[in-house]
């Protein structure tokens, strides 16, 4: 029995998030995947001489439930009203030396195949890389797609400041877009800012989240990554944090200021074109917030996404649902379509 993959469920009711929800929707026929879910493999987290509690303190909500138990994990998304989850780990091993971290990543995604071949409708998975090591992470990304059947890959927004623009990476991100595998970008934090989000509010989450997400991005964009790989499938968590709604600044920076430009590479699209082919997950929470995210990128881009088992969004489906502007064919997309294209879902 897989005991160590996060989604170790929720006994009882999904907690509410903290602002408003809207009233629960009733109406649901399409399938729903939310490809924003989070677990850690206990033993993956021993051979870097952690566990759970180190990486998640008792005071976080949702932490401790990284650990799957199946049957309160599926009760949980059945409460949520999630059909499937697409599992991703958030990378702790960045730091580890290349056989610790090759150890690491290949227990983690042997048990997260593990995992989606007993549950094959409720679970699917994106692959952990080592990406410090790039040839490797290569090898580890074609093994995960071909051998392990999982749907790409998680990484975070940089590995040690290095920002994925760098040309060390583009041999992952060639085998990527040979093997139609997507990218899902989930930050994991901002050291150098440590001293300016200190204080009250969370705000290395909060503020720094969306902020290493959008710089992420942007080097995808500005540094020619998707001019070199133009079929390169990236999903970005949190709604992409502050891209979508900066797309039309970028579309301008260079104008206003082309000495701040002319070290990159001349792009062949506008910057904002680049992010409406890009997707992003739903967890923008308001209403309000997801009708702005589909205007700036299309609603063939978004999909769903709730951050379980942290509770951020109680009921991801409802928050689509009860969207106003929205057609019962943007819902279904939204809530399931959408990804079942970007991930080759049957």
């Amino acid at each position: 029995m897989l005991t160590g993959c996060c989604a170790a469920g929720v006994a009882g009711p999904v907690p509410a998030a903290p602002s408003a929800a809207p009233a629960p929707v009733r109406r649901r026929t399409a399938r729903t995947i939310d490809v924003h879910a989070h677990c850690v493999i206990p033993e993956a987290l021993a051979l870097a001489g952690l566990d759970v509690f180190a990486l998640y303190p008792k005071t976080m909500k949702g932490g401790q439930e990284n650990v799957i138990v199946i049957a309160e994990r599926l009760a949980a998304m059945d409460a949520q009203g999630v059909d499937m989850e697409v599992l991703s780990i958030n990378p702790f091993w960045y730091t580890q030396e290349r056989a610790t971290s090759a150890k690491i990543v290949r227990l983690q995604n042997e048990k997260l195949a593990e995992l989606c071949a007993a549950q094959p409708d409720r679970f699917a998975a994106f692959a952990s890389l080592s990406l410090q090591h790039p040839d490797l992470a290569v090898r580890e990304l074609d093994d995960a797609v071909r051998r392990l059947g999982l749907r790409g890959a998680a990484i975070g927004g940089s590995v040690d400041g290095i920002m994925f623009a760098d040309p060390r990476f583009d041999p992952i991100w060639a085998r990527a877009q040979e093997l139609g595998a997507t990218l899902f970008v989930h930050p994991t934090g901002i050291p150098e800012m440590g001293r300016r989000f200190a204080g009250n509010g969370w705000m290395a989450n909060v503020i720094g989240y969306p902020l290493e997400t959008a710089t992420a991005l942007q080097h995808f964009i500005f540094e020619g990554v998707l001019d070199r790989f133009p079929a390169l499938k990236i999903c970005a968590a949190h709604g992409g944090g502050y891209l979508p709604a900066s797309a039309a600044r970028m579309d301008h920076g260079c104008f206003v200021n082309p000495g701040a430009c002319a070290h990159g590479p001349a792009l062949k699209r506008k910057p904002s074109d680049y992010v409406s082919q890009l997707f992003f997950d739903s967890l923008v929470f308001t209403p309000e917030a997801l009708q702005h995210l589909v205007r700036q990128v299309g609603v063939s881009q978004v999909v769903l996404g709730s951050d379980h088992p942290f509770p951020w969004s109680g009921r991801p489906a409802d928050h689509v649902l009860g969207t106003p502007g929205l057609s019962d064919a943007d819902k279904e997309a939204i809530l399931g379509g959408n990804a079942r294209r970007m991930l080759g879902l049957a």
